[in-house]
C-alpha cells in the first residue's frame, strides 16, 4: 500500500494526516500552537514553534499508522493563507513573529491605500486593500524591523506566507529542488500568491507597481510562483533523516487551506460552492478559468492550478471570526468548557428571545469590509441566559454565510442550490440545521469534514501521478449528511432582518473611540 502525507497548518494548530488512494483518512495528527496578542488587534504567532509542531505531528502520525516511510508517495502542504514571514536565509530563522491574517495593525496604513490605490488593487488582484493581506504586514516588518531594508537589498532575507515557510524547511539542503540557490525551494503556488495583494492574478505574477505603491517592498525576498500541483523539491537530508527514515520525499502540492477545501470537496465544476467552518469562514464559488469582478465586495480569487501558466478561479467572501467566537466562549467568557458543549446549550431553548451576537472581533470581512467594526451582543434582557448567547454565537456563523452567499448569486448570476460545508465547526448538527433553514437550501456534510487537508493530499498525488485525474479524485467524495431546510420562509426572512440590523450597530465602531483599540 502506499499513502500521502498531508500538512494542514492552520490559524490555532498544525495537523498531520496520511491517506490512501481511497481518499481514506488512515490517521492524524493534531497539536495547537501559542496565540500571541501583543496589542490590542494584534495577532502573531512564533513561526519556530510551528516548524517544530509540524515536525512532531508527522512523527506521531507515522508512528499511529506503522507504515514505512518509504510508502509516502509524496507530501502535501495547506496553510493559513496570508499570515506573513520573513526570515534568514542562512540561519533559518526567522526576523520577526509571523503576523497572522487576523492582525489589525496596519488598519491606518491601509485607509491611505485605499483612498489612492483601489482601483489598480482590484483590477490586478482582485482583493480590497485590507490588513488581512500579506503586503501590508510585509510594509509594517519593512519599516519597524531595524534594518530590515538593508538586509533585504543584501538577499539574505526570504518573504513567505505559511506554506512558503513549511516548504522550504521541509526541503531544506535537499539535492534537487526549484530554487537551489535559496537552500530550500522557496516557492508559493499560485492560490496563495493570489492572498498577498502583491500578485497580477490574470498574467500570474508578481506585479511590480504593486510592490511600488505598498511601500517599495524588495523583489528580491519574494518566492517563486508555481502551481499548486507540482514537485517543488524532496525532502532535505536532516528532515529526511529525522522523520523520513532517510527517504527522500517530493513535496508537491500546496494551496491556501480555503482553495484545498474547495478542492477537498471535489469543487470541479463552475457554481460549485462550499464553507469552511473553521476559525473564521470562507465561502468559496468555482467560476471557472476566467476571473470574475465582484460588484458586491467579494474577492476574486486563485483557486488551484495544475500547470504553469494556467489557474482556475473563485470568488470568494472571506468571514474573519465565527469558529474563533466559539473559542471565546470557551477561552474568554468561560461560558464552556469545552467547545462542543456549545451545541447542547444552544439546543436547551427554542430561541435566542431576541439576542444577537456580531462577531466583529477583528473587524467584519465580506461583504462589509469594515476594519473598524467590532464584536456586539445586542438585544439582551433580564432574562437572558448563557444558553441564549451560545444559540445567538451559532446563529451568527450562518446569518453571516448567507450575507456571503446571496453577494455570490448577484455577482454571478447563478442559483445556489446546495451548500458543501466542512471544517471543525461542521460537525455541529444544530449549526447545519441553522444553516440550511435561513439559507433555504440543502447544506451537505461529507464523510471526511476535514477536506481542506484532503485537498492539499489530492494536489500532492496528482503531481506524481498517484491519482491520475480530476474525475478519479471527484468519484471519491461522499456525503455523510444532508440538511435539508424545516424553517418557513416568514420565519427565515423575519430573523435575518434582525440579523442586519445587528450588523449596522457594530459597524465602524472603533472609529468612533479609536483610543480604545490602540489607534
Amino acid at each position: 500500500m502506499d499513502y500521502i502525507l498531508s500538512i494542514d497548518q492552520g490559524t490555532t494548530g498544525s495537523r498531520a494526516a496520511i491517506f490512501d488512494r481511497n481518499g481514506s483518512l488512515i490517521a492524524y495528527s493534531y497539536r495547537e500552537h501559542r496565540q500571541i496578542y501583543p496589542k490590542p488587534g494584534w495577532v502573531e504567532h512564533d513561526p519556530l514553534e510551528i516548524w517544530n509542531n509540524v515536525r512532531i505531528v508527522i512523527k506521531e502520525v507515522i508512528a499511529k499508522t506503522g507504515i514505512e516511510p518509504r510508502q509516502i508517495k509524496a507530501i502535501g502542504v495547506t496553510n493559513q493563507r496570508e499570515t506573513t514571514i520573513l526570515w534568514d536565509l542562512n540561519s533559518g530563522r526567522p526576523l520577526y513573529n509571523a503576523i497572522v491574517w487576523q492582525d489589525r495593525r496596519t488598519a491606518d496604513y491601509v485607509d491611505g491605500i485605499r483612498k489612492r490605490y483601489l482601483e489598480i488593487i482590484y483590477r490586478k488582484t482582485g482583493l480590497y486593500p485590507d490588513p488581512y493581506f500579506s503586503s501590508t504586514k510585509i510594509w509594517w516588518l519593512l519599516e519597524n524591523v531595524p534594518s530590515l531594508r538593508e538586509k533585504c537589498k543584501k538577499g539574505g532575507v526570504a518573504f513567505g506566507t505559511i506554506d512558503t515557510w513549511i516548504i522550504w524547511n521541509l526541503t531544506r539542503n535537499s539535492k534537487e529542488n526549484l530554487t537551489p540557490e535559496k537552500r530550500g525551494a522557496h516557492v508559493v503556488d499560485y492560490s496563495n500568491a493570489s492572498r498577498t495583494m502583491l500578485f497580477d492574478i490574470k498574467k500570474l505574477e508578481w506585479d511590480d507597481e504593486l510592490l511600488e505603491i505598498q511601500g517599495n517592498i524588495p523583489s528580491e525576498i519574494l518566492p517563486l510562483p508555481v502551481p499548486s500541483s507540482h514537485i517543488y523539491g524532496y525532502t532535505g537530508s536532516k528532515i529526511s533523516r529525522e522523520l523520513f527514515g532517510g527517504c527522500e520525499i517530493p513535496v508537491s502540492g500546496d494551496a491556501g487551506d480555503q482553495q484545498a477545501a474547495l478542492f477537498g470537496q471535489a469543487g470541479f465544476k463552475p457554481g460549485v460552492v462550499k464553507s469552511t467552518y473553521g476559525t473564521g469562514n470562507f465561502i468559496l464559488l468555482n467560476i471557472g478559468n476566467s476571473p470574475v469582478w465582484s460588484k458586491n465586495k467579494l474577492l476574486t480569487t486563485i483557486y488551484y492550478s495544475l500547470s504553469k501558466g494556467k489557474a482556475v478561479y473563485a470568488l470568494e467572501g472571506s468571514i474573519f471570526v465565527t469558529g474563533a467566537a466559539i473559542l471565546w466562549l470557551r477561552d474568554g467568557l468561560k461560558i464552556i468548557k469545552r467547545s462542543k458543549e456549545i451545541d447542547t446549550l444552544a439546543e436547551s431553548v427554542s430561541n435566542t428571545q431576541g439576542v444577537y451576537v456580531v462577531p466583529a472581533f477583528v473587524g467584519l470581512g465580506a461583504p462589509y469590509w469594515d476594519m473598524y467594526a467590532r464584536g456586539l451582543i445586542i438585544g439582551i434582557t433580564r432574562g437572558t441566559r448563557r444558553e441564549h448567547i451560545a444559540r445567538a454565537v451559532l446563529e451568527s456563523i450562518a446569518y453571516l454565510n448567507r450575507d456571503v452567499i446571496e453577494a455570490q448569486e448577484k455577482d454571478t448570476g447563478m442559483k445556489v442550490n446546495v451548500l458543501k460545508a466542512d471544517g471543525g465547526a461542521s460537525k455541529s448538527d444544530f449549526l447545519m440545521q441553522f444553516q440550511a433553514d435561513i439559507l433555504g437550501i440543502d447544506v451537505v456534510r461529507p464523510i471526511i469534514p476535514e477536506t481542506t487537508v484532503l485537498g492539499a493530499a489530492y494536489l500532492a498525488g496528482l503531481a506524481v501521478d498517484f491519482w491520475n485525474s480530476l474525475e478519479e479524485v471527484e468519484r471519491l467524495w461522499k456525503p455523510e449528511k444532508v440538511f435539508k431546510p424545516k424553517m418557513n420562509k416568514d420565519q427565515r426572512e423575519k430573523l435575518y432582518r434582525g440579523w442586519k440590523v445587528a450588523v449596522k450597530r457594530a459597524l465602524r465602531w472603533a472609529k468612533e473611540i479609536p483610543w480604545a483599540y490602540g489607534y
